[in-house]
């Protein structure tokens, strides 16, 4: 086994976005007394290994579906240049999908209860969660290719990744909650453009339906500050509703990172230097997550 090569594949980058939308919802718990260490401990295994499917099967997928090509920007996929066999991404595929079950199973277990009627509902969308991960670029009609990997990105990372976890933690509806949720999901949006912004020439050969493929790179730009300053709009909404308290704006220590993003997205002319940027918003992302946090606990 190469295990190099199935590191690379899993693409270890991505994962501290995934995590950011389990911390994001967590701290909403803890600010509301209703935070769980055993929870937090199953939510973020479950995201991890459901984030993991997702990019095993999006290396899987774009390869036999032609976006993974001599065309293509970004890091080498495994797929697409040998290093692991299609049988063998089928098994990794497999793999994570029985072991993201599997931990997902013990999360509602620990949280709602096994038997109940929530648990019945969130295994539903656990089980949705997995068909998502699979189905974005891999199988018959990958839905990424029709251009709604933006829309999923913006429910799965926001408004389940924060909103669900924090249902699971409160068992409470709390309508407040879509703000933050709304702003994780709009900047793991933002990241997804990034890459689909990277890839266009690629994607456009591949018949992958993307926004900037769709719209060309000037509306990709705007779309991408709509995204950045809505998420910022939405975080300030959700604050300015709470009471007062003295580190309630230390969060804002982040947005400048998240506008030199925009500026650099805007500003670079080659597609093909754009990816160092899209790591950059993944990684300010998590630290407007930790601040926003610290924000809403302290």
């Amino acid at each position: 086994m190469n295990i190099r090569a199935w590191v690379s594949a899993i693409r270890l980058r991505t994962l501290p976005l995934a995590l950011a939308s389990i911390g994001m919802g967590s701290f909403l718990a803890a600010a509301n007394g209703f935070f769980q260490v055993k929870i937090l401990v199953w939510a973020a295994i479950t995201t991890i290994f459901l984030q993991v499917l997702s990019n095993l099967a999006n290396d899987y997928g774009d390869s036999v579906n032609g976006a993974d090509s001599s065309h293509r920007v970004g890091p080498q996929r495994a797929v697409q240049s040998g290093v692991i066999s299609l049988p063998a991404m089928q098994a990794g595929m497999l793999v994570f999908g029985v072991l993201s079950f599997i931990t997902g199973i013990v999360l509602l277990a620990v949280s709602v209860g096994l038997g109940s009627r929530l648990f019945y509902w969130f295994l539903a969308f656990g089980v949705l969660s997995i068909a998502a991960a699979y189905s974005y670029t891999a199988g018959r009609k990958p839905y990424g290719y029709a251009g709604l990997g933006d829309l999923a990105v913006l429910v799965f990372f926001g408004f389940l990744g924060v909103g669900g976890t924090y249902f699971l933690y409160s068992q409470q509806i709390n309508y407040l909650v879509l703000l933050p949720a709304y702003a994780m999901g709009a900047l793991a949006t933002g990241v997804l453009n990034i890459n689909n912004m990277r890839d266009v020439e690629a994607d456009s050969r591949a018949g992958k339906h993307t926004i900037p493929v769709r719209f060309g790179r000037a509306r990709a730009v705007g779309y991408h500050w709509f995204l950045l300053l809505s998420a910022i709009g939405a975080a300030a909404g959700y604050v300015l509703n709470r009471p007062f308290a003295a580190g309630a704006f230390v969060w804002l220590l982040g947005v400048p990172f998240l506008l030199y993003n925009g500026y650099k997205v805007t500003v670079v002319e080659d597609h093909k230097d754009l990816d160092p940027y899209l790591k950059q918003l993944a990684l300010s992302s998590l630290l407007f997550m930790l601040l926003f946090g610290l924000a809403i606990t302290l």
